[in-house]
């Protein structure tokens, strides 16, 4: 008794909550193509323009179109009339000191990844940043250097100007060995870097201007975490000479990361042990207060500048202990004082530099706009694509006649300049003019700095890109394609370089994207009884289909490249062959027509008469 109003229960209490569902009812006449297009739908009746009205259409100005193309071209307009000085220039100056103390020494240590002297990474930590404050559409963002795009350039200038070819033989003596001429070396690899800048700020200006902001779609996410990642192994690898102490050859191209660690282990002997336990205690230290960084940081009011400590301290010891000298340490040097005068770059190298440049340009823009976006989603605002294309390509082209390196955004000082509480692009016009106080004035403070205390900075800096390989079980779990593109991007970087790297890895893509509408994902679908829901019956137990109705279902849209791959998955799913259908009811009626020709035919006796016999 108990059991029978126990189930009457629970059969109201299912009843109840059925009708407590929300429902809706649609009800209209089925229409057909021809009713569609002949009485219900009409199509608007258009004027003809002619190209020329068009066009004078498009070039007409007015004062409304001349303010709008002002504001876009210059954000800064839109924003600092309006600015709550009270609210935000508190948080500005002190995300501006705080991301400028970052910029200082990562300005001195990505110089060293894109082979040139360390004071030519102060001057592309000053100018871009000074001019994305009044171009740039994001907020938080930190714009100067950045490893990824200083190993790019640093290959370029290897290849462009290796060692090989500033050695000389000593006039008086012909047993001697090969002299290295260093000052025409670097004035080569500065041209080279300046050039390359110069085109790749042409490149991302001319794709602002025609509204290619759309072209980081291709880079997609895996693409771009593994191919960063990949970086990172070649930031890595670049780093482990400065931080051992020793002497061996920059390599660049396929294999580069390779034959780097193979000279390495060769020459592993002539570690300087002074130089290696330096390093290993800025790498210690930089790393605990990391760590301490992300434990507190709710707590601490600014982040521990850790990089500018060990930059400070590092100087210290190595000036007072003569390091330099009498431990074989090797040094930053000379940091002229003062800012250099524009010049025109030597624009004769840019023929053998145009592949170079529009790799980074790409990578430039793609990680730049990334980052803008999502700090663009967590505080409410929005950042044009095309825009952020203009204000790069304008920091890279102006700022290459005051000889810099090309920028893009760094993922570090961004994340510093947002934790800090930066509200506008005045935390990074603060951050340049940290940069530009040690330029003009205290510069040649730092000529003590040991090369191994930056490569102990550029080294902890890669944990974040590191931490990327978390992707591969995550992307294992939803989706084996991008697992692939991630995998390619990042083997095919670390084995070629980054730059055919991410052309394998942009083709792979593209290879994916093909493969994707071929091979759509195709169900049959099956009603959940007492709904009007419609799921997938090989995946559903409850979903379960109408006697005689098929309902198929495909994710793709069908083009030439898949319709017969669409239409044998129809036939196979739906087990419906209409050829063989058709070619069934053909016979039919065949033997229909047949049999009724038939039947039409007039009746015909054949007597046969047998001759008589006499």
């Amino acid at each position: 008794m108990s059991s029978s109003v126990t189930e009457e229960e629970e059969e109201m209490a299912a009843q109840e909550e059925a009708d407590a569902l929300v429902m809706y009812h649609v009800d209209r006449p089925v229409y057909d193509e021809a009713f569609l297009r002949t009485q219900l739908l009409h199509h608007k009746e258009r004027s003809s323009t002619t190209l020329r009205q068009r066009l004078a259409q498009q070039l007409q100005c007015s004062s409304e179109k001349a303010k709008a193309a002002v504001l876009s071209f210059l954000p800064i307009l839109t924003w600092l009339p309006s600015y709550p000085v009270k609210e935000y220039l508190f948080h500005d100056v002190v995300s501006g000191l705080s991301t400028g103390v970052v910029q200082l020494p990562q300005g001195l240590a990505y110089a060293m990844l894109a082979a040139v002297p360390p004071v030519y990474g102060l001057y592309s930590s000053f100018y871009p940043v000074l001019l994305y404050t009044f171009f740039g559409t994001s907020r938080h963002i930190s714009i100067g250097t950045f490893a990824v795009i200083s190993l790019m350039i640093g290959g370029v200038v290897m290849r462009e100007a290796p060692d090989s070819m500033f050695c000389t033989l000593p006039a008086n003596g012909t047993n001697m060995s090969a002299v290295l001429d260093v000052v025409a070396r670097d004035a080569r690899r500065v041209q080279v870097a300046v050039v390359l800048t110069t085109l790749v700020g042409i490149i991302q200006l001319v794709l602002g201007l025609l509204r290619f902001g759309f072209v980081a779609i291709y880079l997609a996410e895996p693409l771009v975490r593994g191919f960063t990642t990949a970086a990172a192994v070649h930031v890595f690898v670049s780093q482990l000479k400065y931080l051992l102490g020793m002497k061996t050859q920059r390599y660049s191209g396929p294999l580069a990361a390779v034959y780097s660690i193979k000279a390495v282990l060769s020459d592993i002997t002539s570690t300087n042990v002074t130089t290696l336990i330096m390093g290993l205690v800025c790498i210690v230290f930089l790393y605990f207060i990391k760590d301490l960084n992300q434990r507190f940081k709710k707590k601490l009011p600014v982040p521990i500048p850790g990089e500018i400590i060990v930059v400070i301290v590092s100087t210290g010891v190595s000036y007072g202990l003569q390091m330099s000298q009498d431990y074989s340490v090797d040094v930053v040097g000379n940091i002229p004082t003062g800012l250099l005068p524009p010049a025109i770059p030597e624009f004769s190298l840019l023929p053998s530099l145009v592949t170079d440049s529009f790799a980074i340009a790409i990578v430039g823009f793609s990680m730049g706009i990334s980052l803008a976006k999502i700090f663009a989603m967590k505080h409410g605002y929005s950042v044009d694509g095309n825009q952020e294309l203009i204000a790069l390509g304008l920091c890279n082209f102006i700022s290459s006649f005051f000889q810099t390196f090309a920028i893009t955004c760094s993922m570090s000082r961004s994340l510093v300049q947002e934790s800090t509480g930066g509200k506008t692009q005045i935390a990074g016009l603060l951050a340049s003019l940290v940069v530009l106080l040690v330029v003009v004035a205290i510069g040649f403070v730092f000529q003590p700095l040991p090369q191994t205390a930056l490569a102990a900075i550029i080294m902890v800096n890669l944990l974040g890109m590191f931490k990327q390989t978390t992707d591969i079980p995550a992307l294992w779990r939803t989706s084996k394609i991008e697992l692939a593109v991630w995998l390619v991007a990042f083997v095919a970087s670390v084995l070629l370089g980054l730059d055919y790297g991410l052309l394998v890895a942009i083709m792979f893509s593209l290879l994916t994207v093909i493969y994707r509408t071929q091979s759509p994902k195709s169900t049959i679908l099956g009603q959940v009884p007492g709904t009007g829901l419609y799921c997938d019956v090989d995946e559903y137990e409850e979903a379960a289909e109408y006697a005689g109705i098929k309902i198929f279902h495909s994710n793709s849209s069908i083009y030439f490249a898949n319709s017969d791959l669409y239409v044998n998955t129809l036939k196979e799913k739906t087990g419906v062959n209409p050829t063989l259908i058709q070619a069934a009811r053909k016979a039919r009626t065949k033997r229909k027509n047949k049999e009724n020709h038939n039947q039409d035919l007039p009746l015909k006796i054949w007597v046969e008469v047998s001759p008589l016999r006499h």
